[in-house]
């Protein structure tokens, strides 16, 4: 009988159509999961953590209270601190350092900037670039 698959091998009782498989007892018959050998040559649970409890037992590392605590505050937007109306372009030093070294206007989650301040730092950026006072590029790759 050949079944939708297309394959024409011996179907085994009881096994919802799937085939024998001769190297392999029915799935009944197997032993239970504890019982099996482990995995070619990898050693049981138990010795793998050996490694690990040795490292536990050297101490507390120097430089603190244990473990790293990496939540940092949020950072908050340099201009809405100053009270900043309007982002001149002509503010070179301020506007210098939302630069890169290679000259691209570093984004929000790296400079702390809120979304308004962003946006008016971009055009003033541009403006700034497009008036000759900010580079559009780094020096090393202007130098080419």
């Amino acid at each position: 009988m050949q079944r939708r698959d297309g394959n024409m091998g011996p179907v085994a009782a009881g096994s919802g159509g799937r085939p024998e498989r001769p190297d392999r007892p029915p799935f009944g018959d197997r032993p239970p999961f504890g019982d099996r050998p482990p995995f070619g040559d990898r050693p049981p649970f138990g010795d793998r953590d050996r490694d690990r409890d040795r490292d536990r037992d050297r101490g507390p590392r120097p430089g603190g209270r244990g473990g790293r605590d990496f939540r940092s505050r949020r950072k908050v937007c340099a201009f809405c601190v100053d009270h900043v109306r309007e982002i001149d372009y002509k503010d070179v030093g301020r506007l210098r350092r939302y630069l890169s070294d290679r000259g691209k206007i570093e984004p929000r989650r790296k400079t702390g900037t809120c979304a308004k301040h962003q946006r008016r730092l971009s055009v003033a950026l541009k403006n700034a670039r497009y008036m000759a006072m900010m580079p559009y590029t780094a020096a090393h790759i202007r130098g080419l």
